[in-house]
């Protein structure tokens, strides 16, 4: 039976406070999420042994990494860990397969391209390997420098922000490469980021930063429900579904996916049927009706019941809806929820535009 990641960290300096007590699973990719200075990569400094909290306890797959109360610190070389950071670091003169070869030759390990192959089809990088970094885009790097982190067996992977320094093209080229991390790796990923985007596409468990501190931790459909934080008053709150790919309607460049409480119609997705995907719905483009539309140029229109409502912000109230098992966010004025006599509790409809879902 797997353990869980514990993570218990205090420290202070530089008038800044890191007190965080995690206790994270051991599979999936858990996503450390906040804004600039919360402390996100301090945490993982603090994985990594990169940073010695004053007051620290660390234990990763059974095994104690850190403990103030025994003086027990493992260096960083001795901690069997892949990192990912912001910039690829590869080295200029060397191949993509001489970069893959120099970590390993560093700790010692003997691996030969066929021990590499499923690292190399996981990221996509095995027509590259003869290639020299300065011919390779910024996307490529940084799953030439993934590769590199998986290539050393680690038992953790820890990732800072590693599609800060690319633009929206090569962020867009790299995210279904980094989707399939969570399929397909048996050990923990740790992720950090201020992206929604990356949290809705990657995340299976949603750790929320702010000041040092965590104000939320959990699967991510729960957390990003939360009313009692911040993130869903914010313009970007949203839902993330895991839906399944049923239909292509081609005379309308529309795709039908199911999901748990029924099916939505969106943009034509290049994908098979029975692809899996995730479905991010954005809390503005949410609609509530009391009764179901004769007509309506909407598509997705789908049987709800309130559970809970929340005032936002500039007259905005938050709506926490359950469709089925799966909840959705909805952003209306707290006028038409007045006008609606909205209640908990009350069935409704809701009226999700299909071009407003991201997938």
């Amino acid at each position: 039976m797997t353990q869980p990641i514990i993570a218990r960290f205090k420290l202070d300096y530089d008038n800044f406070k890191l007190d965080i007590d995690l206790a994270l699973p051991s599979t999936g990719i858990t996503i450390l999420f906040g804004p600039s200075g919360s402390g996100k990569t301090t945490i993982l400094r603090c994985v990594a042994g990169l940073q010695k909290a004053q007051h620290g306890f660390l234990q990763i797959n059974g095994k104690l990494w850190q403990d103030s109360e025994k003086n027990l610190f493992l260096p960083t070389h001795k901690r069997p860990l892949g990192y990912v950071f912001q910039e690829a670091n590869l080295f200029p003169h060397l191949t993509v397969s001489g970069n893959l070869q120099f970590g390993l030759k560093r700790i010692k390990k003997s691996c030969n391209a066929n021990d590499l192959q499923p690292i190399l089809e996981l990221l996509g990088i095995d027509h590259l390997l003869n290639r020299l970094p300065e011919r390779l885009s910024g996307g490529e790097r940084q799953r030439v420098a993934i590769a590199r982190a998986l290539a050393l067996d680690p038992e953790i992977l820890l990732m800072d922000e590693p599609l800060a320094a690319l633009d929206y093209k090569r962020k867009q080229e790299i995210l279904p490469f980094l989707s399939r991390l969570h399929q397909h790796l048996a050990i923990p990923v740790l992720y950090v980021t201020h992206s929604q985007q990356e949290v809705a596409q990657l995340a299976d468990t949603l750790v929320i930063i702010e000041d040092g501190k965590s104000l939320a931790v959990g699967p991510i459909s729960e957390t990003l429900s939360r009313l009692d934080i911040s993130l869903t008053q914010d313009r970007e709150a949203n839902t993330v579904w895991p839906a399944t790919i049923i239909e292509h309607e081609i005379d309308y460049h529309l795709t039908r996916v199911d999901f748990i409480g029924g099916t939505l119609s969106l943009p034509m997705i290049d994908a098979a049927i029975g692809t899996k995907l995730r479905v991010q719905i954005f809390a503005r483009d949410v609609s509530i009706t009391l009764d179901l539309p004769n007509t309506s140029s909407i598509l997705n229109i789908l049987p709800a019941r309130i559970i809970e409502l929340s005032d936002g912000n500039n007259g905005q109230r938050v709506v926490k809806l359950e469709i089925e098992k799966q909840i959705l966010l909805a952003h209306i004025t707290r006028k038409s929820s007045l006008l609606l006599n909205l209640q908990t509790d009350m069935s409704v409809y809701v009226q999700i535009k299909g071009t407003s879902i991201v997938n």
